[in-house]
């Protein structure tokens, strides 16, 4: 029969499927490997600290310390996104990570960011980020005996990665490398007006300036309009900035000070009201007259 010495083929075929099937996990975490790989430092572009993955006694082992390096200490300093996903945040009080943040990556991997000073979202929230958006500032929060970063790299299953890798940068257990960032270096804003301002609020006027744009907001639900001045340019790097919100015949309420990102959120009810708004950015700045009186 034409078919004689065929049967074999199905078989040979589902064998090969099936080993497929054994060895797909193994190929899974060599894909999430690459993607570990691709993670940025979790600090501002061109900042340069110690990635101490010490070991024995570290908990968990794998896990790196971010310390200070030569005379730029850690303190304070803006903790970024080291990739792009779904942060949540967390408060284990004094012990522990103390305040933290996790990132669950598009891939199943994730990473965590821990002893946190402060958190751009209270403890139970999250937010959707991109690379290079901004988490938190460094602290040493919990169980932490001076100011430092506490960073994991985990598997999908929740398995450390012993030996992380940042800006290319692969640090092994026992390891102690200087590494500097290229986290959101010539990057926009993190920040959108809509986060800046809150849930409900919506665009409904802005204006440019130089090195960056002032936005009027309204929330329908709550009559509360909302102004703030987003950079452009040297975004991270502190300036002199300010947002300004005054409903007619009223006072005016001013933020302003120097910020990497934005200032405000100004936020004022005046439903019904013509409202004058405005920014500004270093010597360049915006007033409008009353409007948006509806």
């Amino acid at each position: 029969m034409p078919a004689t010495g065929k049967p074999f083929r199905p078989t040979i075929t589902a064998l090969l499927v099936a080993l497929a099937a054994v060895l797909f996990p193994q190929t899974a975490s060599a894909r999430e490997a690459t993607a570990l790989a691709t993670h940025k430092s979790p600090f501002n572009c061109g900042k340069t600290f110690y990635a101490n993955n010490w070991s024995p006694g570290h908990n968990p082992s794998g896990s790196i310390d971010w310390q200070s390096y030569g005379g730029d200490a850690i303190n304070g300093e803006t903790v970024r996104a080291t990739a792009a996903g779904t942060a949540s945040f967390h408060n284990a009080g004094s012990t522990s990570y103390g305040l933290w943040v996790e990132i669950r990556h598009g891939d199943g991997t994730r990473t965590r960011y821990a002893h946190l000073a402060t958190m751009v979202r209270a403890a139970g929230g999250s937010m959707s980020v991109s690379q290079g958006t901004v988490i938190g500032t460094v602290g040493s929060t919990g169980g932490s005996n001076a100011p430092h970063l506490h960073y994991e790299q985990r598997t999908s299953t929740g398995a450390m990665d012993t030996s992380p890798t940042v800006d290319g940068v692969t640090v092994s257990l026992g390891q102690k490398k200087a590494v500097t960032s290229s986290n959101s270096c010539g990057s926009a804003n993190p920040y959108t007006p809509v986060e800046v301002c809150g849930s409900g609020y919506g665009v409904v006027d802005s204006a440019a300036l130089t090195g960056g744009r002032v936005y009027l907001l309204y929330n329908s639900g709550n009559g509360n309009n909302c102004v703030v001045t987003l950079k452009t340019t040297g975004v991270g790097t502190a300036s002199a900035m300010s947002a300004f919100l005054e409903p007619q015949g009223e006072s005016r309420t001013t933020d302003s000070g120097s910020y990497g990102y934005y200032a405000g959120p100004v936020r004022r009810s005046a439903p019904g009201q013509c409202v004058k708004w405005g920014g500004s950015i270093g010597g360049s700045a915006y007033t409008s007259p009353f409007e948006h009186c509806g």
